[in-house]
């Protein structure tokens, strides 16, 4: 841990220009999924996967962060060292559960040996006080994957049922075919295995990629019934892409239904989570009954590491803006969890905009911001537009039946363009949260999320809107974050 420590101390992060004010980003090193997200005492506590050391050696540790408010976050040391036999190569993701006052944190310990190959364990931690964290004597807990499953078992997510515990776990079969393990106990660090989730009626999942990662199982409330749903969120590797979604080099999606011991029964298809060029292996803060949970997810890519923070400051990657979740149609609405204050009317309100493009005069130099708008766009194609110094810019444009991003025209490496097939109401709602070096988009009253790394160049921020004809600005409002 004292290596980890004083790799922190030495940190440039703080000097860069594009480090995020107001989401989760790594003090130093790289960052991936968000672990172990707990609530205790009114504060949000956020795990992830962080390698200090990155990219000289990708030793993983669990990072931390906490915050009262989902806005500002206070970085911690490092919860989680790869410190003992089971987890030496790596303490790989998983998550929290609360039980008679104690956290625990359920994590995969990774090894691999002289010859490369992987051995997995799932192991625990406890903590009474968020601060000391003690690996659990018996560790590890589960020492083997089952008959059938390759070393490829990781991720596992605990949900306290009322009647004892269910581990969820992303797994491989000796086939190469992607699953989930589920696991019982009526003690968290006893379990048995329960078997393998099937899901009755719906075709192909058999054969859906050759590798599962982080299930989640949440309780989702709908918003127009009340009533309450079962989620299951997962990432299939090496899955196709379908039309114009799953393009990412992994996928992230979710099903809903109802779980009945080892059975989901779905009510409808696999659909992605969020359409951007980064998002991946999100997890969620659990809420009370019939309360909506909070979702945070990992706004990067597997082997997208090459880029201008890590290159110039010596991070790399940041966790999503903590995003509610809720029902309506069989479809999530994801919506941002943080409050921007004092959010204001912008001039722009109650205007009508045509081809000439309308500077938002209160945005200009601002770099971490929320706006939302409200429009009427009638058949009409309008397009928003970041921009920064020189020639800098990232354009969202909004067609009938379509929304385009393009970011080609920044110093982010990975991906450029993007066109989504997208129905538009008569009034569409977008909320754009942007941070620096980040951007979230949140379209129709959150229907549809989308996330990315815009990395603009140095210079004057400007924000811009204009429409190819009359386009009526039913309401227009922004708040400064950070």
């Amino acid at each position: 841990m004292a290596e980890a420590l004083a790799a922190i101390d030495s940190s440039r992060a703080h000097l860069d220009p594009d480090y995020p004010r107001f989401h989760v980003a790594p003090p130093i090193g790289r960052l991936n999924d968000p672990n172990g997200l707990v609530v205790v005492d009114g504060t949000y506590h956020a795990f992830y996967q962080f390698g200090p050391f990155f990219p000289a050696r990708r030793l993983i540790y669990w990072g931390h962060a906490s915050s009262t408010d989902l806005l500002q976050w206070q970085t911690h040391a490092p919860a989680i060292a790869p410190s003992s036999w089971y987890d030496r190569s790596g303490v790989y993701s998983g998550g929290a559960v609360v039980a008679d006052g104690t956290v625990w944190l359920h994590y995969t310990g990774n090894v691999k040996d002289a010859d490369d190959r992987r051995s997995s364990y799932q192991c625990a931690v406890t903590t009474d006080d968020l601060a000391t964290f003690v690996k659990h004597p018996a560790n590890p807990l589960i020492p083997s994957p089952p008959p059938g499953y390759t070393a490829h078992v990781r991720d596992p997510q605990i949900i306290d049922d009322g009647d004892g515990y269910l581990m969820l776990l992303g797994a491989q079969r000796a086939d190469e075919t992607g699953c989930i393990l589920a696991y019982r106990a009526s003690s968290l660090d006893s379990w048995e295995f329960a078997g393998e989730l099937t899901f009755p009626g719906v075709d192909g999942l058999d054969r859906f990629g050759y590798m599962w990662e982080c299930p989640n199982l949440l309780r989702v409330p709908d918003e127009q019934t009340g009533a309450i749903r079962d989620v299951l969120i997962f990432c299939p590797q090496g899955i196709d892409p379908v039309g114009d979604g799953f393009v990412n080099i992994f996928a992230c999606g979710y099903m809903v239904g109802r779980l009945d011991g080892t059975v989901f029964h779905t009510e409808g298809d696999f659909i992605e989570l969020d359409r951007g060029f980064e998002f991946y292996a999100p997890q969620a803060f659990r809420a009370p009954s019939g309360e909506a949970p909070v979702l945070l997810g990992w706004v990067g890519n597997a082997s997208e590491d090459d880029q201008p923070s890590l290159r110039d400051h010596g991070w790399v990657h940041v966790l999503s803006i903590p995003r509610t979740l809720t029902l309506r149609d069989g479809v999530l609405r994801q919506r941002p969890a943080v409050d921007a204050e004092p959010a204001r009317a912008l001039a722009l309100q109650g205007t009508t905009v045509g081809a000439d493009p309308v500077v938002i005069d209160e945005l200009t130099g601002a770099t971490s911001y929320w706006l939302t708008l409200e429009v009427e766009p009638e058949a009409s194609a309008w397009e928003l537009t970041l921009a920064g110094g020189g020639d800098s810019r990232v354009a969202l444009t909004f067609r009938p039946g379509e929304m385009t991003v393009d970011r080609s025209a920044t110093r982010y490496p990975h991906g450029g363009r993007r066109t989504l097939a997208l129905d538009m109401p008569a009034r569409v709602r977008v909320d754009l949260i942007h941070d620096r070096s980040v951007t979230e988009v949140f379209v129709d009253d959150g229907r549809i999320a989308f996330s990315m790394r815009t990395f603009l160049a140095p210079g004057e921020r400007t924000l811009s809107i204009a429409a190819d004809a009359g386009l009526r600005v039913v309401a227009a409002r922004v708040g400064l974050l950070g």
